[in-house]
């Protein structure tokens, strides 16, 4: 396995951070600042592209299927649009089950707040990862690559997925060759919308985002922020009103807020 050099960019300064962020944006086929970028923050840059599933340890791939099953038994079965594991897959991960699906945002904004919410991580440099969704789906096998052509789009919407793959059995034997899907969740509450959300998705529970970025270029990259530019960040996004109160409509997304926002500086860090 051949592992290239990783496009890392380190940043200083609010100002070259966002530049850093926005510099993919411009799309000359329409001469419009659309950027063919997902994000993710991490509030540690050191932390790995790992889905919740990965974080139970242990035998974790085998747990899937049971998981899986066991939410779709207890669950309400109106609580998704129809009866496919695609639905039930997004749902359970928007209710914090461990999946292999990985949390992303069209929103480099979003991204930050994830990058800098955590004040027990303020001692640690952040990072936000930008990959192009459209290079990705350059490797994908025929048929999707099939299917995104034929419906003009540039990222998998459930309803796409539940058309041509029936199971997760179907979808990880479909080609030998790594790759990755992004996925647009159906909008089930404020949340998804509010985060602009949408997940990646591998042929298999044990497969790993980082390598597979690591070993193609002109994917992704990793934008390093330093510990001592999280307050500024913190406290201009809360100010430009990207804040758990918005990014978690309700109570507890409120109180989350306000516990950090009342917060003082002085606040022990380890």
């Amino acid at each position: 396995m051949i592992i290239k050099e990783m496009k890392v960019i380190h940043v200083k300064t609010w100002q070259e951070l966002l530049e850093t962020l926005f510099s993919e944006s411009w799309n000359s086929n329409l001469e419009r600042f659309r950027s063919k970028e997902a994000y993710r923050g991490l509030s540690t840059a050191d932390y790995p592209l790992q889905t919740t599933l990965m974080r139970l340890g242990g035998s974790y791939a085998k747990l899937e299927k049971h998981l899986l099953r066991n939410f779709r038994k207890y669950a309400h079965r109106n609580m998704v649009e129809k009866d496919s594991i695609w639905h039930w897959l997004t749902l359970a991960q928007h209710h914090g089950l461990p999946t292999r699906l990985l949390d992303w945002t069209y929103s480099p904004l979003a991204a930050l707040h994830f990058a800098t919410a955590n004040l027990e991580k303020f001692n640690n440099d952040g990072v936000i990862w930008a990959v192009n969704y459209v290079n990705m789906h350059h490797h994908l096998p025929k048929n999707l690559s099939h299917q995104l052509h034929t419906e003009g789009a540039n990222v998998f919407t459930i309803e796409m997925l539940s058309e041509s793959i029936a199971s997760l059995d179907h979808f990880d034997t479909l080609t030998e060759r790594e790759f990755a899907i992004f996925v647009e969740p159906p909008s089930i509450d404020d949340r998804i919308v509010n985060q602009h959300a949408l997940f990646t998705l591998m042929p298999s529970p044990e497969a790993k985002l980082d390598d597979l970025i690591a070993k193609n270029e002109n994917i992704g990259r990793k934008i390093i922020i330093p510990h001592q530019l999280k307050w500024e960040i913190r406290d201009k996004l809360d100010q430009a009103n990207i804040n758990e109160r918005v990014l978690f409509p309700g109570l507890d997304g409120l109180s989350s807020w306000l516990k950090r926002q009342y917060t003082p500086r002085s606040f022990p860090l380890p």
